[in-house]
């Protein structure tokens, strides 16, 4: 018995050597970041070349972004925070879509190298770091929070019915990473006054909430040739959310309610 139990333990390393040696085999992955450096305006923005090994690297292409600036280049600059798809910190253009970088998995079985840019027609800060300063003010513009004139004589609570709370469900989930606007074609052309279909969408959740007394004044709001109806329907918004939500939907909503009251 003592024999049988030595020579399972003599053979268990050599398994397990064996099976590292496999697992060690190098698996390169290309990747062509886009890279820009506002010290030195002079220099043109270019594509630079990385090589990954994704047998010792995340699945995720925040992952191997993470491990070229640790491991490669520390001047590469991006934006992350949660890497859970929360945040949306980490947003940004991989081989042509809007997307989350750490909800993005890198195709190990392409040998087409992974593309990442900045998010489209935005200015850039550096590198992948775009500059969100006027889409950020763009939704503070429409107040998003509940305005009420009255409230409950007992100091409890704003009750809210089932029913009532799932009109939220799809609205209330976006977390303004900007995927959405920065893929809307109307939004790249007249973003100085068209609000787009992230910060609409958050429009619409506030305009739908029952507890909300503002409606009417956020319908007044976006009563005009801008402000809204430089939506064309295209659905690159849709199509590109990377939590699954539907903006342009949301939208059509907004251009419902509207058309409603004025009738």
């Amino acid at each position: 018995m003592l024999r049988s139990t030595t020579k399972l333990f003599k053979l268990a390393p050599l398994a397990r050597f064996q099976s590292t040696a496999a697992a060690a085999q190098p698996l390169m992955k290309k990747f062509k970041i886009y890279r820009w450096d506002p010290d030195t305006p002079e220099v043109k923005p270019k594509l630079k070349e990385y090589e990954v090994d994704m047998n010792d690297c995340g699945p995720m292409v925040l992952d191997a972004l993470i491990k070229i600036k640790n491991e490669q280049d520390p001047t590469l600059t991006f934006r992350r925070s949660c890497r859970e798809g929360i945040c949306g910190s980490c947003a940004m253009n991989i081989n042509g879509e809007n997307t989350l970088a750490c909800l993005c998995k890198v195709d190990k079985t392409s040998s087409k190298p992974e593309k990442l840019y900045p998010l489209p027609h935005m200015w850039v800060v550096r590198d992948l770091v775009p500059d969100l300063t006027h889409f950020y003010q763009q939704y503070k513009a429409i107040e998003p929070y509940l305005q009420r004139s009255t409230f409950p004589a007992d100091g409890k609570e704003i009750v809210q019915s089932i029913e009532d709370r799932a009109k939220l469900d799809g609205l209330y989930e976006c977390i303004l990473c900007a995927c959405c606007s920065t893929s809307c074609p109307s939004y790249w052309w007249n973003q100085q006054e068209y609000l787009g279909p992230a910060v609409l969408m958050q429009a619409y959740r506030w305009m739908v909430d029952s507890r909300d007394e503002a409606t009417e004044k956020r319908e007044t709001m976006l009563q005009n040739s801008m402000t809204l109806y430089r939506c064309h329907t295209i659905m690159n918004c849709t199509r590109t959310c990377p939590k699954g939500l539907n903006p342009g939907w949301a939208i059509a909503e907004i251009k419902k309610d509207i058309a409603k009251a004025s009738i």
